[in-house]
């Protein structure tokens, strides 16, 4: 509702026509400014209530992407991180194999090493007769018993035939006290054992299919592996995560 306050006396309106039609004109202008005031108004309100609730509209769905956006990016950075963790522990344990190998390798050049010092200690023994001829009947009649075999063959080195020989005749007596069976031993003059070896005799029965290898080099191996053992501990001592003993 608009009011209109006229400093005109009504009297004065009905006096002149053409001072009524101007106050009527002055009425319905005033009467029109004070709508679009109104109007205007009212519109700068809805303009800021609709530019207000823009803006917070705005201002959430702005956190939304960037919280959404940084989830994002700690997810994936957190995948990151337990990508190198992973390639951090890979790589902890390919180090840690590969020094237990080196550790390993170093401690297998090292019994090398002392099985071949054992090797080259064998020609002393071979070198002293009294110690060679009493190993060579150990040797002999060892092979005697593991074949149990009426008839036996036996290669030697070509320089050993002489003792062997006496080994033999030595050996055949107690073998037959303990079995109580003949034995007939011969020497292989066509097969001798190669002169590289240390010394030490092969057996065979009568028609060569069961062998017993007693070389020097091969009881030294046999002894190896059944003392392999005690021969690491006596080395590098026990190991803490072993139970069992080979």
């Amino acid at each position: 509702v608009f009011v209109v306050y006229l400093s005109l006396k009504p009297e004065s309106l009905h006096a002149s026509p053409n001072l009524s039609m101007t106050w009527m004109c002055l009425s319905c202008c005033l009467q029109i400014k004070h709508m679009m005031a109104f109007i205007e108004q009212e519109a700068n309100e809805k303009a800021e209530e609709i530019d207000a609730k823009a803006e917070e509209e705005f201002n959430i769905e702005k956190g939304r992407l960037v919280q959404t956006q940084r989830l994002k990016i700690m997810e994936y950075y957190e995948k990151k991180e337990k990508q190198i963790e992973q390639q951090k522990k890979i790589q902890m344990s390919n180090l840690m194999n590969q020094a237990r190998l080196k550790v390993l390798k170093a401690r297998d050049d090292m019994i090398s090493e002392l099985l071949n010092e054992a090797r080259q200690r064998l020609v002393s023994v071979v070198k002293d007769p009294a110690r060679y001829s009493a190993l060579m009947e150990g040797l002999l009649l060892q092979g005697f018993y593991q074949l149990l075999e009426p008839k036996v063959t036996v290669r030697c080195r070509k320089q050993d035939v002489q003792l062997v020989q006496a080994s033999i005749q030595r050996n055949i007596p107690i073998y037959k006290a303990a079995v109580k069976n003949n034995l007939e031993v011969r020497i292989d003059q066509n097969n001798f054992l190669s002169p590289d070896i240390s010394g030490g005799v092969e057996m065979y029965n009568s028609d060569g299919k069961i062998k017993v290898s007693n070389t020097l080099e091969s009881r030294l191996e046999l002894m190896a592996q059944q003392m392999m053992p005690e021969i690491r501990v006596a080395l590098f001592g026990a190991n803490p995560n072993r139970k069992f003993m080979d």
